[in-house]
């Protein structure tokens, strides 16, 4: 017995009382559940020219990509992915990493250092904040979505580089942020924004992206990052701007320089994805939205994500396993995961059920909710 053992079970034993302990729970092939709890929001990752793509590129690459993106990692198939994100999201250039999680440390510990000032909205992910520490620049934590808080925050920067860190469609919440506004302080004090696309790439603007819709797609203040893994069922991240900022990732961020490239089958799989994006697909999500949050009361999401507020983080369990024995597996967003700290269900729409099983998800969700509200 190790002498951490006693600690391991204390922490464990003080989550099981509090209602948040967390555990694994292998999925299985062919489980007849209608899931209502993964990303995959168009249903693309399924799709049989995203899975043929994916399978010829294992095949023809191997299961790896061999090694760093400097060293022999990067391929074709890499160059086109890249290319593709830029021109349909309007950016002048990509780089993509093996997660998205690396692409938001990249970005931000390239931009900033100890010098700098990173201001960040309360509600960004934790994948942010952590690059935010990392960066060792000075932090201030404002309101969510308070573009006054921002510029006041802008204004006291004092000549220090300064980098501002949101989302387009929080994760949470489900809303968006005011990228217009943010922009526009940004280019009134030379600072950068940060905007974390990844629950609205493939769902807002077309399926382009906040960025793009808001008409900020060529802002020389704006670096877009995004992630593979969720509209474009594949995995993956990626960094989106000019191409001097892609230079400078490719040399500075250390998530990049020393991590192996993203494999052969994802980066096919997502270039599939994104080939066949169309905006009847983010249509129909928002088609979707629309529907739940009215049969559940529930304010209306700006993305694919719907979110339900819970008594308690118990409650908010109990809730997910009746709809689990009924059929249906949603999310479960407990704190610390949510920034306002009450517990949520996370309830994700997806463009590729076929209406029976929708209406039939709604139906168990709404019955579930109206028990434990």
């Amino acid at each position: 017995m190790s002498g951490w053992d006693p600690w391991f079970a204390e922490q464990r034993t003080a989550r099981e009382n509090a209602g948040l302990h967390r555990a694994l729970r292998p999925r299985g092939l062919g489980e007849d559940v209608l899931d209502l709890a993964n990303n995959d929001y168009l249903g693309l990752s399924g799709h049989p020219a995203v899975r043929q793509a994916a399978a010829e590129a294992a095949l023809a690459w191997g299961a790896g990509a061999g090694a760093s993106r400097l060293v022999t990692g990067t391929t074709t198939l890499h160059a086109d992915l890249e290319r593709e994100l830029a021109e349909f999201t309007g950016r002048e250039a990509a780089l993509t990493f093996s997660t998205g999680y690396h692409a938001n440390l990249s970005a931000v510990t390239v931009l900033a250092d100890k010098h700098s000032l990173i201001i960040s909205d309360a509600h960004v992910h934790a994948s942010l904040i952590d690059a935010a520490r990392l960066s060792r620049a000075a932090i201030e934590v404002v309101p969510h979505n308070d573009v006054a808080a921002v510029r006041a925050a802008l204004a006291k920067a004092g000549g220090r580089r300064t980098i501002v860190l949101t989302e387009s469609i929080f994760s949470v919440l489900g809303d968006a942020a005011p990228l217009t506004d943010l922009a526009e302080a940004c280019e009134e004090h030379d600072a950068l924004l940060v905007v974390d696309e990844a629950h609205g790439l493939g769902v807002v603007g077309e399926g382009r992206g906040l960025v793009h819709a808001c008409g900020l797609a060529r802002h020389p203040n704006v670096v877009m990052t995004a992630t593979l893994s969720k509209a474009l069922g594949a995995m993956g991240g990626a960094v989106l701007g000019s191409a001097a900022l892609v230079d400078h990732l490719v040399n500075h961020a250390r998530p990049f320089i020393f991590d192996t490239g993203l494999a052969p089958a994802p980066t096919a799989g997502a270039l599939a994805a994104l080939r066949l994006l169309r905006p009847e697909l983010p249509a129909q999500i928002h088609q979707r939205g629309r529907e739940l949050a009215g049969r559940l009361g529930v304010a209306r999401s700006a993305g694919a994500v719907l979110s339900v507020p819970m008594p308690s983080a118990r409650v908010a369990v109990e809730a997910q396993a009746m709809a689990l024995a009924d059929g249906v597996r949603v999310g479960c967003f407990r704190p610390p995961s949510v920034p306002d700290k009450v517990s949520r269900l996370r309830i994700t729409l997806h463009a590729g059920l076929d209406e029976e099983r929708w209406a039939r998800g709604v139906d168990v969700l709404e019955t579930v909710v109206g028990k434990v509200s």
